[in-house]
Parts: C-alpha cells; structure tokens; sequence
C-alpha cells in the first residue's frame, strides 16, 4: 500500500505536486476558452485528466487523514469521477439489481449527520466509516455483498435510510431531467440556461464591471474595498432580475444556482441546489462549463 511506504510529508508534497499540475492544465482550459478554440476533443482530454488528477487527489488526501488519525486498515477499491453517458449507464446498472424483498439498502447520508444511520452499519458493516467519509452521498449495498457503493447526487434528496427488492435511485437526481433553470454567477459574471433535460432552450447573460484587485495608488484600501462591495451588489440585483424574468418567460419547475461559493448564499433560499464550481470565460462559456460541472457525481466503490 502507498500509504505504507511513504511517510505523511511525501504524501502531502505528492499532493501539492498534483494541485500544480491540476492549476496548470486549468490555466491551459481558460486561454483555449478565451480563443474560443473548435478543437473539442482536445478540451475534453483534458478536461478527463484534470478530473483523474482531483481523483487522485481524494484518494491521497484520504489517506493522509487516515496516517494522521491511525486509520490505514480501510480504502475505497476506487473514485472516480462520472457524468452524462458513463453516468446514466451506471445508474442504468444499479436499476436492474434485484432482490429479495428487503434484500437490497439505498440511504441518503448527510455532512449533517452524526455518523451513519444504523442500517447503513448494518449493511456495509466494517466498511461504513467509508461511507462516512463519502458524505453526502447516495449509499447502495445488498444483503449478498456483491454491490457496496456511494454517489455524490447533483441534488440531493432529504436523507433516508430503506430496505426493498431494488435500490431507491431517481433520475433528476443525478441526470439533466425536465424543465429546469441553471445559473452561473461570479462577482462579474451572471449567465442563466433554461433547459429541456440536456437542451438547452433559453440563455440570458451579462458581465460587469467590477474591479478586481487593489493596485497601488488612487484609492485606500478600504476605500477600494467598499467601491467594490457596492458593484458587486448592484451585480447581484442585476442577476436577481435577470434570474426573475428569465423564469418567468420558461416552463422551468426546479433552479439550480452555481459558480463563486461567497455569492451562493444570496441564491439559497430560492434555489433547489446550489454548488460551487470553477466556471471560466464569458457568460456562454462559463454556463456551459457549469452545465458539465453541476451534473457531475463522484462513484466511491466502498
């Protein structure tokens, strides 16, 4: 095992070493973005490598937590980052599975719970502080132990914890489904995409003008830093109306808010999901990076 033969400090320098990598081949996804480059198959090769590299990143950070709590007995057999096809073809999967009545468990587990539910134990057993660590995310396990997984849903249900002859698995959970609205919003950027599942059928988005960081001269820093403040509210309100009337003209019944996690909390409360992702470009370009980021699920094989 890895974790047995290189101590903690070369763990944690393997994963700066990754993080770097993983920011440089971000940098290489912006400028292509900015170049608006046709060259499709070259953003998706890397956007596959960025997503092993954060795989491999997981995985060692875990077992840097666990050398450092003296847990180094359990691993997860494999993570791995999922979307569109691959996803819909695993969730196609985990439908066919069945059992006797009673025979097969599906359980929503929570950052918000204290441990796991108790038929989670009863179901992965040694394995369920995996699940733990997993969290939040769709737990699935038989009484035969031939499947023992989690998912992270997009959206998540409320948390539940049930037996029956098949696992509890929706669609919209996990897969573009319906009528729908996704926003993206940065401090200066506000893109919103009303969809039909995959197909996008409406697009309404602007850039301000915010200042980005204090240079020196001109204004104080706290003087600069309330200046701002108020462009990013007038931004904000701007994305409200924009949001409002973008919904009013769709058929959309669920919103999804995502983009810079200081500006998710002005979107909570109406949304049904919000997440924070790295959405780059102009408004088009950055929705359609969150559109691929948001409906993207972790698989921990457990």
């Amino acid at each position: 095992m890895l974790d047995q033969l290189l101590g903690r400090a070369e763990l944690k320098e393997r994963i700066a070493d990754l993080e770097d990598e993983k920011r440089h081949l971000q940098r290489q996804l912006e400028a292509e973005q900015e170049r608006r480059s046709e060259d499709a198959t070259a953003r998706q090769e890397a956007e596959q490598r960025v997503n092993r590299l954060q795989d491999r990143i997981t995985e060692l950070e875990d077992r840097v937590e666990r050398t450092e709590s003296d847990e180094t007995d359990l691993d997860f057999r494999g993570v791995e980052t999922v979307r569109g096809d691959r996803l819909a073809e695993l969730l196609s999967r985990l439908d066919s599975v069945e059992t006797d009545p009673e025979g097969a468990l599906t359980a929503m587990v929570t950052d918000g719970d204290r441990g796991v539910p108790s038929k989670v134990e009863e179901a992965f057993g040694d394995h369920a502080g995996l699940v733990a660590r997993a969290r939040p995310c769709l737990a699935v396990s038989d009484d035969a132990g031939l499947v023992s997984a989690a998912l992270t849903p997009p959206v998540a249900p409320d948390p539940f914890a049930e037996w029956g002859e098949g696992f509890r698995i929706e669609r919209e959970w996990f897969l573009p489904t319906g009528a729908f609205a996704l926003a993206v919003v940065r401090s200066d950027v506000f893109a919103v995409g009303t969809y039909e599942g995959r197909e996008r059928v409406g697009f309404e988005g602007f850039e301000s003008d915010v200042k980005g960081d204090h240079s020196k001269g001109g204004f104080s820093q706290g003087r600069f830093e309330r200046r701002r403040d108020a462009q990013i509210d007038e931004h904000i309100d701007k994305c409200e109306a924009t949001l409002d009337e973008a919904l009013a003209e769709s058929s959309a019944d669920r919103l999804f808010v995502v983009g810079q996690r200081t500006l998710l909390g002005e979107f909570e409360e109406r949304a049904d999901a919000t997440r924070a992702v790295d959405a780059t470009g102009d408004p088009e370009d950055a929705l359609g990076d969150a559109f691929r980021e948001f409906w993207t699920a972790r698989l921990y094989r457990v």
